[in-house]
């Protein structure tokens, strides 16, 4: 798939695109970003209309369109991994025409393939998300409806106090190990630690502040988390030998996804389902259960709204409907 950039020149949006071993670029002739976005999403659909010879808009262009107005949103980085699935069944299609048939036959195709419920639903939620923004921006008349299937229930394994520090112990490189202390003592998401920085470490304070200033915010919030002790140790440990400005490096180099290393602990402690993700849910469970108050768990996770964090780890407290349940209690 051709990938298009928006950038400023001269006061103007222009779009860049590489093409026959150059480099182009085009005039959008205009100053606003909605104003961009919508002449992008046109621009791109003219020349995928002259590829393909049709005139019709189609779903590569509302992708495309929307994965840009989307900007430096890890959701857009997500979404062009998806297209490596979505493109070759969806890409030259008319945005408008896709109907409950082309769905099944992808979700069918994509089990066989060995992909979750929950995968599946993931994209084609991303592809509705990609036709409405086509039809919000009047590039087609009407986004057509996308069935998914059910996702998966959310998967309950989480880990005790004690897997949590025999999973630590069998981490055999320092830059896993690291991480797995910050994903277990602060609840973190996966990318918020790959992505940070030791200027935003503050060991005299005891202060970790994940949201980078220089990125956009997302739905998904960063904290700014305190650090305890076992935290603190290894921080200070790696910070005395760090070659980068990043806290999670490897030879030099910060480290793009632990993915492959957590497995391999995983396996080394007899926990081979933990993932990052594991982590944080520990974290949280936990503290639930030791009777840390729902809202300080939300500001921990960076949950923006405390109902989020209710709804799903309440029922670990001690005092989860104890009341209640007391109330009804007969002679």
């Amino acid at each position: 798939m051709q990938t298009y950039r928006l950038v400023m020149f001269r006061g103007r949006y222009n779009v860049i695109w590489h093409e026959g071993g150059h480099r182009h670029r085009h005039s959008l002739g205009t100053d606003s970003r909605a104003e961009a976005d919508r002449l992008l999403a046109r621009f791109v659909a003219a020349r995928d209309a002259a590829s393909v010879g049709a005139g019709a808009f189609t779903v590569a262009s509302a992708w495309e369109g929307y994965v840009n107005s989307l900007g430096a949103k890890p959701g857009a980085t997500t979404m062009r991994f998806m297209w490596r699935s979505l493109g070759p069944r969806f890409g030259n299609r008319n945005a408008e025409t896709l109907t409950e048939d082309d769905c099944r036959t992808y979700i069918e195709a994509r089990r066989k393939q060995g992909r979750s419920d929950s995968t599946i639903w993931s994209e084609l939620s991303r592809l509705r998300s990609a036709l409405k923004w086509a039809e919000n921006k009047r590039l087609i008349d009407r986004a057509p409806k996308i069935w998914t299937p059910t996702p998966s229930p959310p998967r309950e394994k989480r880990l005790t106090r004690e897997q949590v520090s025999t999973f630590i112990a069998a981490c055999t490189y320092p830059h896993v190990k690291l991480f797995a202390i910050l994903a277990a003592t602060t609840g973190a998401r996966m990318s918020a630690i790959l992505q940070l920085t030791w200027d935003r470490v503050d060991l005299v304070a005891g202060l970790i502040r994940y949201q980078d200033p220089s990125r956009a915010k997302t739905k998904k919030g960063r904290a700014a988390t305190p650090i305890n002790e076992l935290a603190r140790n290894a921080l200070v440990e790696a910070q005395r030998a760090a070659l980068t400005p990043f806290v999670i490096e490897w030879a030099g180099q910060p480290v793009q996804s632990v993915k492959k290393a957590l497995h391999a602990a995983g396996k080394r402690s007899g926990l081979p389902w933990v993932t990052a993700h594991v982590f944080r849910h520990s974290c949280a469970c936990i503290l639930a259960e030791s009777g840390v108050p729902m809202a300080e768990i939300a500001q921990l996770l960076g949950h923006k709204d405390s109902r989020t964090t209710e709804a799903i780890y309440a029922r670990f407290s001690p005092t989860y409907l104890r009341k209640a349940a007391q109330t009804l209690e007969f002679a």
